[in-house]
C-alpha cells in the first residue's frame, strides 16, 4: 500500500448558510491523514470561516472551527501540528460568511495503512 501526498484545493468556497464546500473526501476503501488545512480570505474585508469534519460511519458532522474571524487579505491556519484521521468516505468541509471570498487548501496523507 503506497502512501501519497496530496492537496485538495477549492477555490471561492461556499456561503455559510448550512451548505458548505467540499474540499476532500477520503476515498473508499482508503483511510487519510490531513496534515494541514488552510484558509485564505481573498478579499478586502473581514470574513467569518467554519470548517467540519463528517463522520459517515458514525453519522457525525463536527466543527473544527466555526466563525473564526480572518482579516481581509489574512489567513486562517485551521489544522497546524495535530493530524486528523479520515475513514473511507469521511469528509472536510469549508465555508465562508461572505460569497467568493475565500480559498481552502487541505494536505494530505492518502492511503494509509
Amino acid at each position: 500500500m503506497a502512501n501519497n501526498f496530496k492537496n485538495a484545493v477549492k477555490t471561492n468556497i461556499a456561503i455559510d448558510s448550512g451548505t458548505y464546500t467540499t474540499v476532500y473526501a477520503s476515498p473508499a476503501s482508503k483511510v487519510s491523514i490531513i496534515l494541514e488545512c488552510d484558509i485564505a480570505n481573498t478579499t478586502a474585508a473581514a470574513i467569518d470561516a467554519s470548517v467540519t469534519i463528517t463522520d459517515t460511519s458514525a453519522s457525525v458532522t463536527s466543527y473544527i472551527v466555526k466563525d473564526a474571524p480572518i482579516p481581509a487579505g489574512g489567513a486562517l491556519k485551521v489544522i497546524s501540528g495535530q493530524k486528523i484521521v479520515l475513514e473511507a468516505l469521511d469528509s472536510i468541509k469549508a465555508a465562508a460568511s461572505a460569497g467568493s471570498s475565500a480559498d481552502c487548501i487541505v494536505s494530505i496523507l492518502e492511503d494509509v495503512g
